[in-house]
């Protein structure tokens, strides 16, 4: 069976962690296998895990105003469901029934807190929050919860990458419709929130994280490059508009790949691309990022191209 790593790279709902954060991640999660027609969770129990789907289907049942079970959703590979029990200790709303065999990643809200601690024990500070970054809902609260128990936010980065490749004729319209719900929609509901409690105080700064597809498609990536032009004019959009008003808004087209556990479980000399700096470094990504929200408003950038000196583009 894969590895909870390699799934990790492949799982479009975790598809905005770095490499690194995924292996780390990858320690905090435990899978759980379903037989067609077992629960994988009841209304009513205690919640306290999240769980990201591998394989198989879930449908979610919930009560209709006569009290009357019925369907509300039905979910597949790369859905996530429960993710409220990592935030919310409140019995769980509705029943999730196993429609085939399924896999899933489990991941409990013990394990997330584990998690920050592991980044404040390094000298950093970190809060963990669980949130299905395409839920309008959702993410106002998160605003809301975030300015009221951490302070003020400074800097806001969407990096949700939802990288999949598929033939045009194996694109479904599902395929197709999450990959921008992720990559475009969720980056739109991310800039419009942090704008709104950005510009009251007139300062801030927004960060898309782009790709080579958000200025060229190719074969087989349809869906992404569409959902990541969208994004990059989104970008576009909400700078032209805020930026008169304080706020900073960048997009970053990292053109190649990032060491870390994907790359090094998948390319073949990535040793050598690193000891020649022919793939891009995640500390020097995020000192890019540092600079740009340090950069003085009387140059502002608003497009940065990050590649390895080598790369082809």
């Amino acid at each position: 069976m894969t590895s909870i790593t390699d799934q990790l790279a492949r799982q479009r709902g975790l598809s905005h962690l770095r490499e690194t954060d995924r292996a780390a991640l990858a320690m905090c999660l435990r899978r759980r296998a379903v037989r067609r027609g077992e629960i994988l969770f009841r209304e009513g129990d205690f919640g306290d895990t999240m769980f990201f789907i591998e394989q198989g289907a879930v449908r979610v049942l919930g009560r209709d105003p006569s009290k009357a079970q019925r369907p509300l959703s039905e979910l597949r590979a790369g859905d996530v469901l429960g993710e409220m029990a990592c935030i919310d200790p409140s019995a769980r709303s509705a029943t999730a029934l196993a429609l085939a065999d399924t896999s899933a990643l489990a991941l409990n809200r013990d394990a997330l807190n584990a998690l920050a601690r592991q980044v404040e024990e390094a000298g950093g500070k970190a809060r963990a929050y669980a949130v299905d970054a395409r839920e309008e809902g959702e993410m106002i609260a998160l605003f809301d919860e975030i300015e009221a128990d951490v302070g003020p936010l400074e800097v806001v980065v969407f990096n949700i990458g939802a990288n999949v490749r598929f033939p045009i004729l194996e694109t479904t319209s599902r395929v197709f419709t999450k990959v921008w719900e992720m990559a475009c929609f969720a980056g739109f509901l991310t800039g419009r929130e942090a704008a709104r409690v950005m510009l009251p105080r007139g300062r801030g700064t927004i960060i898309f994280t782009g790709a080579t597809a958000s200025v060229r498609g190719r074969e087989g990536f349809a869906a992404f490059a569409a959902a990541k032009h969208g994004l990059r004019a989104v970008a576009q959009s909400l700078a032209r508009e805020v930026g008169p008003q304080g706020l900073h808004v960048a997009h970053v087209v990292i053109d190649g790949a990032v060491d870390g556990v994907f790359s090094r479980g998948n390319i073949p000399d990535v040793e050598e691309r690193a000891a020649q700096d022919r793939i891009l470094n995640p500390a020097d990504v995020a000192a890019a990022y540092v600079a740009l929200h340090r950069q003085p408003r009387s140059a502002w950038t608003h497009e940065l191209d990050l590649r390895p000196w080598a790369e082809k583009w």
